[in-house]
């Protein structure tokens, strides 16, 4: 048709020109299929190899979950985990895979050259922080907080509601200009200190597990929970948290007038009592020693302290103006200063690494000429009282406080 008239009426060399024309374009629209399909090809390919590569990824997820299902990572207890990283630890020694499930991060193991030890399976770490931290511990009663830092910055406003600093509140007359006040705070940098269990274990303890699994949890607990105790009872503050009885906001009550060495007697009890802040919170803290004079108190004809409920059957201290009484040998035996404590809990302040239950290690080297093994538990924290000095009352010049003990009487 209209084609082929056209060819006809066009010279010989225009024929040729729209041939090759065509013959190109015939040609690339084939080039362009076969890109097509190359490309779905290869978008088809990819898709299956990201499929499986997503399920060997959560393949792998799966198992390493599993792993770390079992709170004790393969261990029976502590001591079978002590003897792996005993083994471990040796020169060339064997690494048990089960060391290496949860493991921390890189340049934290022992096996890379450094002293920080392994990680506790959490049952064991658990374990080991509740028998710190039993209920009858002083960090499970004070004002605890944990922090995820090594310091904290605590900021204290220790201004009263009569005193001249503070908040204050004032009467205002119709018309008159209001008097502003501000908070009276102060700010200091509260380091955490390490506190440690370091225990040596010869061979033959290695070998029987129970002796060791009781020695390196039970008992290093113990000697962590007295050690934290005695820091808040009557700490330094020196590298280590500052106790109540060496702060400065400590009240001292004296003892009466021609008191017996020795005694404590019932206006020792009830003046203490007098100048505890929050005496309803309160706690008695006394050397067993002193208990027997504790029994016969009397003011007039009533007793002033009584057996708990159940009576004498599972009675250890009973109760003293109505406040529980705690034995404890962090208090001075009879006599001394500090052997009869009131102490309001919350009026001391401690702060623990968040997270940073005791962490157990191994030493590599140390002792190994003894065929002894080294191990540690450590964990971080501080404390001190909220207040830096006692509080002067708004009417009365005994000054008050969370924590008041009795004068020596030698």
């Amino acid at each position: 048709g209209v084609r082929q008239f056209l060819r006809q009426s066009f010279p010989e060399e225009e024929k040729n020109r729209d041939d090759a024309i065509n013959t190109r374009l015939q040609t690339l629209a084939a080039d362009i299929e076969r890109e097509e399909r190359r490309r779905e090809w290869e978008r088809q390919v990819e898709a299956v190899i990201d499929d499986n590569v997503a399920q060997a990824q959560r393949g792998l997820e799966s198992v390493h979950e599993r792993a770390e299902d079992d709170p004790m990572r393969g261990f029976k207890n502590l001591a079978d985990f002590a003897l792996a990283v005993k083994v471990a630890s040796r020169p060339n020694g064997y690494m048990d895979e089960r060391l290496r499930i949860g493991a921390a991060p890189t340049n934290y193991h022992q096996e890379t050259g450094t002293d920080e030890g392994y990680m506790v399976p959490p049952q064991v770490s658990q374990e080991m922080w509740e028998l710190i931290f039993e209920e009858d511990d002083l960090l499970n009663e004070v004002d605890t907080e944990p922090t995820g830092r090594n310091a904290v910055e605590k900021t204290k406003d220790e201004s009263t509601p009569w005193g001249s600093t503070g908040v204050q509140a004032y009467w205002r007359s119709e018309g008159a200009q209001m008097t502003a006040s501000k908070l009276d705070t102060d700010s200091e940098t509260m380091r955490l200190h390490e506190l440690y269990a370091f225990v040596l274990a010869t061979e033959e303890l290695l070998e029987d597990a129970p002796r060791l699994n009781d020695r390196l949890t039970r008992k290093s607990a113990l000697a962590i929970r007295w050690k934290a105790n005695a820091a808040m009872f009557e700490g330094t503050g020196a590298g280590q948290p500052l106790g109540w009885m060496n702060a400065d906001c400590l009240v001292t009550q004296a003892k009466e007038s021609g008191q017996a060495a020795d005694t404590i007697v019932a206006n020792n009890v009830a003046k203490m009592y007098a100048r505890v802040l929050n005496p309803g919170m309160a706690i008695w803290f006394i050397n067993q020693d002193a208990f027997p004079q504790l029994m016969t108190m009397t003011v007039g004809d009533q007793p002033i302290w009584t057996p708990p409920m159940t009576g004498f059957q599972n009675a250890p201290g009973g109760l003293l103006f109505g406040r529980p009484v705690r034995f404890s040998e962090h208090c001075e035996t009879v006599g001394d200063l500090g052997d009869i404590q009131l102490v309001s809990p919350k009026g001391y302040y401690a702060v623990v690494k968040e997270g940073d239950q005791p962490k157990f290690a191994s030493s590599m080297h140390l002792y190994f000429d003894y065929n002894i093994q080294a191990f540690r538990w450590t964990f971080r924290m501080n404390g001190q009282p909220h207040l830096s000095a006692a509080v002067s009352p708004a009417k009365g010049s005994t000054t008050r406080s969370h924590f008041v003990t009795l004068a020596a009487r030698t």
